[in-house]
């Protein structure tokens, strides 16, 4: 079950560094980073596809989403210095929590 998680760590930060590289794309008129969030997201999709053979798909997609959300949020919070305010933070805060839940307590995927 390790490996499955890894991969499917994998897949989250490929899909944060494509959608990075999104917000920098201008739409898909800059090249570099439109190749990059294209390949980014292409590779996201592949390793995730490997986590669903395993584990349920809304628990799959559940960490998907909320790991992607925290981490894209916090990258651009570092990065980017997009502000979050108490709301936005309380939110995220929420995310991380029903994350761990789903991991920690679910018997819908094995431990």
């Amino acid at each position: 079950m390790t490996r499955t998680y890894l991969i499917l760590l994998a897949a989250i930060v490929a899909e944060v560094i494509a959608t990075t590289a999104l917000a920098r794309s201008e739409s898909f008129t800059r090249l570099w980073p439109s190749l990059v969030a294209i390949f980014g997201y292409a590779v996201a999709f592949w390793l995730l596809s490997y986590p669903l053979q395993v584990m349920p798909t809304g628990v799959v997609y559940a960490i998907w989403s909320g790991m992607g959300i925290v981490l894209i949020s916090g990258v651009a919070w570092i990065w980017y210095r997009q502000t979050l305010d108490f709301a936005a933070i309380l939110g995220l805060a929420f995310i991380l929590v029903g994350v761990l839940i789903v991991n920690l307590f679910s018997k819908s995927i094995p431990h």
